[in-house]
C-alpha cells in the first residue's frame, strides 16, 4: 500500500489495523469470510474506472468491450455453478436483489409471506423496519415453540388463509436444512410465486453441502460474500420467463452503472467455487459447525434446535444468566469475535438479546478443522463462565493470538491451486 500510505496514511493505518485484527482473532461471525487474493485484486483493478450502464452488448457507453467480457463470464459461470436458466450479476447487495425481485412481479400493497425476523428471517423479507414492510403487506411464519424448527404446516395454513403473491424462504440465523420442495408445493397450492434467499448458504449449495432451491424457486437471490467467499455484492437467478423483468428492474429500475470491478471479482469467486477444493471447503464448514456445536452442547450450553445442518447455530444463554450483548463483548475482549443474536421467542430486546450466533466460514477458510473447534469451545466456555474477569480475557486473547499464527489468513484457496 505504498501509494495509499503516502496519500492518506490515516486510512492506510485503519486498513493495516483491520488486517491485524483479522489475523489475531478467531472470527465466528456467520456472515463474514475472507476472500482470495485474486478476488481482492479484481476488486482493486482498473475496472473501478469504467462506467457501463446497461448489459453486455447493450451498453449506453462506448469502450465496454472488456467489461462486457468480464460480466459475460460472471453470468455464465454463475449459471453453470448453480444450474440456473438466467442470472443477473449487477445487484449491489442482497437487499437490492430482493427488492428487484419484488418490484419485478409485485405491486405496492401485494402480500408477502416471509420468515419472522426474530425467528431467523431477514429485514428484507417484509420486516416492519424495512421498506419491504412498508411497500408491501407483509406476513410472517415462524418456528415451532417446541422444536424451533420451521413449522411447514403453519406456513401452509397461513398461505391458504392469506393467498400471498409471493412466499419467501431463506434465513439469516436458522441452523437447519430448508425443505425447498415443500415450500414449492405450498406455493403451487395457493398460486404464489416462490423466492429463495440463500445469502447465507450459497457457498454450501455450490459445494453440495445443502440442497439447492434452483429447481423449485422462481427466483433465487444471494450475496456473493458469506459462505461463497467472494466480494461484497449479490446476484439473482431466475427462470427464463422472468429474465427480462428482472434485468429491467435492476437496470434502469433500481441502479445506474454497475460496479464492474466487483462484477469481475464475482466472476473470480464463481470460478474458485467450481474448483474441487471448494467442495471440500463447503463440506468442512458444516463439519466444523457441527463439531463446535456439539462441543458447546457437551459443556452444558443450550443450542437452539439442538444441532446444526449448515454453517451456523444459535446459543441460548438464558440458563447462564448472561445476555447475548454481554457475552459477545466479553468474548471479543478475549480474541473471539461473534455477534449477539435474538433467539426465537426472545424476551430481551434486539439490542441486548438472549443469545449469540456462531458461524464457521472464516475459521474453515483459515484451515481449521474439528480439533480446532474443540479448542475454541474450551475458550468460549472459559470466558463465558468468568465473563467479568478482565485478566482472564487478556490472557486468553494472548493465547488466541498465538493459536492464530498457525492458521494464516493468506493464502486463501484460489482457482489456480
Amino acid at each position: 500500500m505504498s501509494a495509499l500510505m503516502k496519500t492518506d496514511p490515516e486510512i492506510a493505518q485503519s486498513i493495516l489495523r483491520e488486517e491485524e485484527r483479522e489475523k489475531n482473532k478467531i472470527i465466528l461471525i456467520a456472515s463474514e469470510n475472507y476472500t482470495s487474493q485474486a478476488v481482492l485484486e479484481a476488486q482493486g483493478s482498473i475496472f473501478s474506472n469504467k462506467y457501463a450502464e446497461g448489459y453486455p452488448a447493450k451498453r449506453f457507453y462506448e469502450g465496454c468491450e472488456f467489461v462486457d467480457q468480464a460480466e459475460s463470464l460472471a453470468i455464465e459461470r454463475a449459471k453453470t455453478l448453480f444450474k440456473a436458466e438466467h442470472c443477473n450479476v449487477q445487484p449491489l447487495s442482497g437487499t437490492i436483489a430482493n427488492l428487484a425481485v419484488y418490484l419485478s412481479v409485485l405491486k405496492p400493497g401485494d402480500r408477502i409471506l416471509g420468515m419472522n425476523l426474530s425467528h431467523g428471517g431477514h429485514l428484507s423479507h417484509g420486516a416492519s423496519a424495512s421498506f419491504t414492510g412498508r411497500i408491501f403487506e407483509s406476513f410472517h411464519y415462524g418456528v415451532s415453540r417446541d422444536t424451533y424448527l420451521i413449522d411447514y404446516d403453519e406456513v401452509r395454513d397461513m398461505a391458504r388463509k392469506l393467498s400471498p403473491r409471493i412466499i419467501v424462504t431463506g434465513a439469516s440465523s436458522y441452523s437447519r436444512t430448508i425443505d425447498f420442495k415443500r415450500f414449492r408445493d405450498i406455493a403451487d397450492e395457493v398460486g404464489a410465486l416462490l423466492m429463495a434467499d440463500i445469502a447465507h448458504i450459497a457457498g454450501l449449495v455450490a459445494a453440495d453441502a445443502h440442497p439447492s432451491p434452483v429447481p423449485y424457486a422462481d427466483f433465487v437471490t444471494t450475496t456473493t460474500h458469506k459462505t461463497l467467499r467472494g466480494p461484497r455484492g449479490a446476484f439473482i437467478l431466475c427462470k427464463k420467463e422472468y429474465a427480462s423483468k428482472i434485468d429491467s428492474t435492476v437496470f434502469p429500475g433500481l441502479q445506474g452503472g454497475p460496479f464492474m470491478n466487483i462484477i469481475a471479482a464475482k466472476a473470480v469467486c464463481f470460478r474458485e467455487a467450481q474448483n474441487g477444493q471448494f467442495k471440500q471447503y463447503g463440506q468442512q464448514i458444516v463439519k466444523n459447525a457441527q463439531a463446535l456445536c456439539d462441543a458447546l452442547k457437551g459443556k452444558g450450553y443450550e443450542i437452539v434446535t439442538g444441532t446444526t445442518d449448515n454453517h451456523l447455530f444459535l446459543v441460548d444463554l438464558t440458563n447462564r444468566g448472561l445476555t447475548g450483548r454481554d457475552a459477545a463483548r466479553a468474548l471479543d475482549k478475549a480474541g473471539i469475535t461473534l455477534n449477539k443474536n435474538v433467539i426465537p421467542f426472545d424476551t430481551q430486546s434486539p439490542y441486548v438479546t438472549s443469545g449469540i450466533r456462531i458461524g464457521t466460514p472464516i475459521v474453515t477458510t483459515r484451515g481449521m478443522k474439528e480439533d480446532a473447534m474443540q479448542t475454541i469451545a474450551g475458550w468460549i466456555d472459559l470466558i463465558l463462565s468468568n465473563s467479568s474477569d478482565e485478566t482472564l480475557q487478556k490472557k486468553t486473547a494472548a493465547e488466541v493470538r498465538e493459536f492464530c499464527r498457525a492458521y494464516p489468513i493468506r493464502p486463501v484457496i484460489s482457482s489456480g491451486e
